[in-house]
């Protein structure tokens, strides 16, 4: 099965500036995620400081997780714009909430970091899984709005490739929503699921590109 796409090589598409302010943002909204990940202060010895910097674990945790799953939702957002080759306005507002919601996402990643481990960290992981849940069921909407609008913004793309798409993006609200509902019993197990879902999205498509 091979992802078509209607883009010919050389040629720019209606979805050119969308796809570029899209990077944009999603590239600003990853940048501030080491932003957590601060120096510590001045130590006394250097064990202290090896101390220091073992304690900063959760800083590193909220970066890897939120920073591969950014990364991934850039990834298939390349993806599906392979295939969207054309834009209309609710698209265009759609693909706003998605970016409304990935923009947030470093706030409850720092949020994460100064709770967890801490009496309150239930708080802060009920809050980070809320946020991926619901950035997910926002990515879900835009392809959702461009399938049911196939015929206008993705007119040369092939059947197979967007069905593969759609199973793959049905996986994440269920995911999403399992990892926040465990947030509220287990965050250990909460934060795992994030991890795993991760990288389940790693693994690339069945469908071979051409």
């Amino acid at each position: 099965m091979v992802l078509r796409s209607g883009k010919s090589p050389g040629v720019d598409s209606d979805t050119t500036r969308l796809e570029a302010f899209s990077d944009g943002v999603i590239a600003i909204a990853i940048t501030l995620l080491v932003l957590e990940i601060r120096v510590p202060e001045e130590a006394e010895s250097v064990p202290a400081l090896w101390d220091a910097l073992r304690d900063l674990w959760p800083a590193y945790l909220g970066y890897l997780i939120s920073f591969a799953t950014i990364g991934i939702m850039w990834a298939n957002h390349h993806t599906i714009f392979r295939l969207i080759t054309r834009t209309s306005h609710y698209l265009i507002l759609t693909n706003l909430l998605f970016l409304l919601c990935l923009a947030f996402l470093p706030f409850p990643t720092a949020l994460l970091t100064h709770t967890l481990g801490h009496p309150d960290e239930r708080v802060g992981i009920i809050v980070y899984s809320g946020a991926f849940l619901v950035t997910a069921l926002t990515y879900n909407l835009l392809w959702w709005y461009a399938v049911s609008h196939a015929r206008d913004l993705m007119p040369d793309a092939a059947p197979e490739a967007v069905q593969s798409i759609t199973r793959r993006f049905r996986l994440g609200p269920p995911a999403y929503g399992l990892a926040f509902a465990l947030a509220f019993i287990n965050t250990t197990a909460s934060l795992i699921v994030l991890a795993l879902i991760a990288l389940t999205y790693v693994l690339p498509y069945a469908a071979r590109e051409r």
